[in-house]
């Protein structure tokens, strides 16, 4: 097995060379016997995307949970917020089959060891070592199939209450597993007018890479926009739990920027006024949390631990750059790209404004989007530990939860290690193009020295 397939908060590669039925069958023997070794669990839940790789991996890796005695509940091809969502129902850990927004080609599993988000640095690490082990239990336990579908759309319905205005919307599912239950949900809310594309269900993802967290991604979706002069536009990753946003004027709208909106609605209904942001984020949402009187809560990014700290604070909003948006003042909170678009449309539907108008009075900044680097992953965290090291021989102010935020009076800037790939990823940003060219000068050089 190649121990690199275990990632920061998931296990993910390449299908069939890193992630096969072998591997899958493995993983299974482990989780199951971790569980009921560790945590006293006598059955899980299990889900999968539309890849074409899930439905071989799932039955391997249903079959090596049953080897080791516990009980599987399959609830078959869902989204992973579905998945989140059967494991609040059922109240206990599951397995998810998906490589999320990755590449058709690979393919993966993103796993609990707790109710508040998936397994994440440590906890995976010491799976890591319980699996190479490879001491597992024995046994025969039960397999039961589940559908959640219509629980998990009366969670939605009951969850959003639309206002008076008709709002027109785009959804595009970028032939993502969404494709099997947006139809469905949006048939809950008539109070919103649907227009679909790239909505056959297609593991092969013919249309574009379904990313929604990328501007290329979304050229189909702005073209939409236009062309039915929506109100707004939604785009899914593969999973659907990350979301994408084109305003009414088909701008492409980041993540930090769709909090804003968000907590703007929300500022006066809560009672934490605390809001959680990733280090990717702009300062633009910094700065509205503060003129809101509010505090920012900065974490780590990664799903993983954006979503396990959101909960373990009681934050009623948190989200990351990536497009993991987590409301968390109604309902139980599972990472849904589709809830966090109806509460985009929610607000739409209880005022005259245009999702532009919505961002008025929002401090701009000139920014570069995420820059990848390609770098070894034995390698990539030594790197951000010399670049850290150039920061305090400079006397810079910092931030190091995640690789180096590096914080001037007129910009900052952000080198850490991806935790999906071997790349190092930055982000710049400044009050000027001139500050902003400068400083993604300065580390890059200092990048490519090391």
């Amino acid at each position: 097995m190649n121990t690199e397939i275990f990632k920061a908060y998931d296990i993910r590669g390449s299908y069939p060379i890193d992630i096969n039925e072998d591997v899958a069958n493995i993983i299974g023997k482990s989780y199951g016997s971790y569980i009921q070794e560790y945590y006293g669990k006598k059955k899980c839940v299990v889900g999968r995307d539309n890849r074409l790789s899930s439905p071989s991996l799932t039955k391997s890796l249903i079959e090596g949970l049953l080897a080791t005695g516990i009980n599987v509940i399959d609830y078959g091809e869902i989204t992973t917020p579905m998945h989140y969502y059967t494991r609040y129902v059922e109240n206990t850990f599951g397995i998810m089959v998906t490589a999320s927004h990755n590449p058709k080609d690979d393919n993966g599993f993103k796993f609990s060891f707790d109710m508040y988000a998936n397994a994440r640095g440590e906890m995976i690490e010491e799976f890591k070592d319980y699996t190479l082990k490879g001491n597992f239990r024995v046994g025969k336990g039960i397999l039961e199939q589940r559908d959640i579908r219509d629980a998990y759309i009366s969670y939605l319905k009951e969850n959003i209450s639309l206002g008076s205005r008709k709002v027109k919307a785009v959804f595009d599912m970028g032939n993502g597993v969404t494709s099997t239950i947006i139809k469905d949900v949006m048939q809950e809310f008539p109070g919103i007018i649907p227009y679909y594309i790239c909505d056959v269900s297609d593991g092969t993802f013919p249309n574009h890479h379904p990313d929604p967290a990328v501007e290329d991604n979304m050229v189909m979706l702005k073209n939409k926009v236009l062309e039915v002069n929506a109100d707004i536009g939604i785009g899914f990753d593969g999973d659907g739990d990350r979301i994408g946003i084109v305003d009414n004027n088909a701008n492409f709208v980041m993540a930090d920027k769709m909090m804003i909106v968000a907590i703007r609605d929300m500022i006066k209904s809560v009672t934490n006024k605390t809001f959680l942001c990733d280090v990717k984020c702009s300062k633009s949402l910094t700065d509205e949390i503060e003129r809101l009187d509010a505090k920012c809560f900065m974490s780590r990014t990664g799903t993983s631990f954006t979503e396990s700290a959101t909960k373990l604070n009681h934050i009623p909003l948190g989200g990351e750059l990536s497009g993991h948006i987590f409301f968390n003042d109604r309902g139980p909170e599972v990472c849904s790209a589709i809830y966090a678009g109806l509460r985009l449309i929610e607000i739409l539907s209880k005022t005259n404004k245009s999702f532009t108008e919505l961002l008025d009075g929002v401090t701009n900044y000139y920014s570069t989007p995420e820059i990848k680097i390609p770098c070894p992953n034995d390698k990539k965290f030594l790197v951000v530990e010399k670049v850290k090291d150039y920061v305090k021989l400079k006397d810079y102010d910092y931030l190091d939860i995640d690789g180096v935020r590096v914080n001037f009076k007129d910009a900052w800037a952000l080198i850490r290690a991806s935790n999906t790939g071997p790349n190092l990823t930055l982000r710049f940003e400044a009050t000027t193009h001139e500050v902003l060219k400068e400083k993604e000068k300065e580390f890059i050089d200092v990048i490519k020295n090391l």
